[in-house]
Formats: structure tokens, sequence, C-alpha cells
């Protein structure tokens, strides 16, 4: 009979909907979720994040390294590049000569010119043991001589500005974007100081600096040609844009090409990438234009010191 069933444990009305206190949010709250999953890196306990974490601890050790090598004197070694460094009157302090090497300039012209650029210069000459130059020069290949160059002293970025306007002639600053090859750097400090600009900007980090590789390969240009150096190069390109200099950016993937803008005769700030990388993301959106150079479809890329160097030959033709 309905309402009289015998199964163990019914009692009566048990079937019926009664009114039960509410949940107070808690139920809907349970349902929303916990939102987007964090990335692996993000997880303090995920392995990837302790991946991330030592990748990060390793830059930072680079650049501890590279600011502290930066700030002391560095070796320049080997016959034929003290001997370029010393024609070119880079700054130096002292010329190390492993002993004997100095009884030896009339079997090597290169360390008796040294010997005698050193000298003609007031350098004291300092004679060292084979072994003790071995650890000067953490065992790199030195061939008895080397040239110790103090730490460069860079400018402001916006003394470059000063030295333009002294000049009376349109501001023309190269700025490169993360180039880490010395040689490059040198070469385009050479270029830049044959074609009339009035300096050239680098960044401080994630670059390389006026080493004495850099000074070398600028053939004596880096004495006569400031290099300044930028804590956030993206903000001082941003700076010459707000002093009035056109910002031109160099890239494969430009917006015209470098023959067909007419602007180089005006007051620029020459912006260079890394060959490869190119120019980084910030940098770019500072650019007034992004200039390519034409190229034949077999070649790939130009080395950024040579792409440099075209682009400063136009700019001083163009102020001709």
């Amino acid at each position: 009979m309905a309402g009289n069933s015998q199964r163990r444990g019914r009692s009566a009305g048990a079937g019926k909907k009664t009114a039960t206190g509410g949940t107070g949010g808690k139920n809907r709250r349970s349902l929303a979720g916990r939102g987007a999953t964090p990335k692996a890196e993000d997880r303090p306990y995920h392995p990837a994040h302790k991946r991330a974490k030592q990748v990060q601890v390793r830059r930072e050790g680079r650049a501890r390294v590279q600011r502290r090598n930066e700030e002391t004197p560095e070796l320049l070694l080997g016959r034929n590049p003290v001997v370029e460094a010393l024609r070119a009157r880079i700054p130096a302090t002292a010329l190390y000569v492993v002993t004997g090497d100095t009884s030896r300039g009339g079997t090597d012209e290169r360390i008796a010119e040294a010997v005698q650029l050193s000298a003609d210069r007031g350098l004291p000459l300092l004679e060292v043991g084979k072994a003790e130059f071995d650890r000067m020069s953490d065992g790199a290949l030195h061939q008895g001589i080397g040239l110790m160059v103090p730490p460069y002293e860079y400018a402001h970025p916006e003394d470059l500005l000063d030295i333009a306007r002294d000049s009376q002639r349109p501001p023309l600053i190269v700025a490169l974007d993360g180039i880490t090859d010395p040689r490059n750097l040198g070469a385009v400090v050479r270029s830049a100081a044959a074609f009339g600009s009035h300096g050239v900007v680098v960044p401080q980090r994630r670059a390389v600096g006026m080493t004495a590789s850099a000074w070398r390969t600028s053939a004596g240009a880096a004495a006569r040609i400031r290099v300044a150096r930028a804590v956030n190069l993206a903000r001082a390109v941003q700076g010459y844009q707000e002093a009035g200099l056109q910002t031109v950016g160099l890239a494969a993937d430009g917006d015209m090409s470098l023959h067909d803008y007419d602007g180089l005769a005006d007051p620029i700030a020459l912006v260079v990438g890394a060959e490869g990388a190119g120019l980084s993301r910030l940098v770019r959106e500072r650019c007034d234009v992004v200039l390519s150079i034409p190229i034949s479809k077999d070649t790939e890329s130009l080395n950024v010191s040579v792409a440099a160097g075209i682009a400063l030959y136009a700019a001083a033709s163009a102020r001709r």
C-alpha cells in the first residue's frame, strides 16, 4: 500500500521535498574554478621553473663578468695587434715583453717597432718571464708581447647632440642595437668617423663595449669620434626623436629602400641591429622609418658593419 513501505530505514514522508538552508554562494564559487593554469616556468615546484631559474642565474653571472671586465684594464696580445694598436695611438698604460724577446728585436721587426713606438710615447716597458706572462694572459697565444689598455671612458648619449651642435652640421648619430662582436663595433666606429658621424651609441647590456679588439679594428678612429653608452637604448633613441632627429632603422624587411629615402641630409639617428637578430622590438618601435638595402636574392644578409657603412656613405653623399 502507498505510504506503507516495509523497506528497512524507510520513514513516512522521506520522499517529500522540503525547504533547506541556502549555501551562501559556496557552490557557485566552487564551480567558478581557479582560472588559467600557470605556465610551467611559473610553478615553483616544477622542473621547468628550476631550469629557468638556472638560466637566469647564468645570464646574470655573465653580465657581472662582462661589467667587471669592462671596468678593468685589458691586455691586448699578439705582435701584429700590438703594433697596429700602437700605430693607431690607442690609449695604453704599459707594454709587456717576455724576457729575452727584446734582445731578438733584430730578427722580429714587429717587436722592435712596438718597443720603439711605446718608447716614443713614454709608455713603461715591462719585461716578464714566460711563465708569469702565460698566467697574465690566461694561457692565450701572446707571442711574447702584450699591451695594457685602460677601460674606455664612454660619453653620455646627450653629449653627442652637443658635439653635433658645436660642429654646425646636421646631426648624424649611429645607434647600435645588440652588437656583440667587438670587430663589428670597431668597423662601424671606423666608418662613422670616415663619413662624418658625430658619434656612436651602444647599449649597456647584451652588447659589446669598446674593448681592445674594438679599438684595434677601428684603426685609431675611436680616438677621433666619441662612443656613448646608453642604459636603455630605446629610451636614448626616443630622446633623439624629441631633440628633432629623424630615427632611421636598417632592416632586411624595411618599409622602403635606402635609395628611395630622401631624408638622409636631415638630422638623423641611424639605428642598426645585430646581424641575424636585427632590431629589437622596442627599438624598432622608436624608429620613424625602417629602410632596407637592396641586395641580390642569392645573398641572405649583409654584415652589420658593411650595412652601416653603406648607409653612412649614402648619408654623407646626400649632405654634400
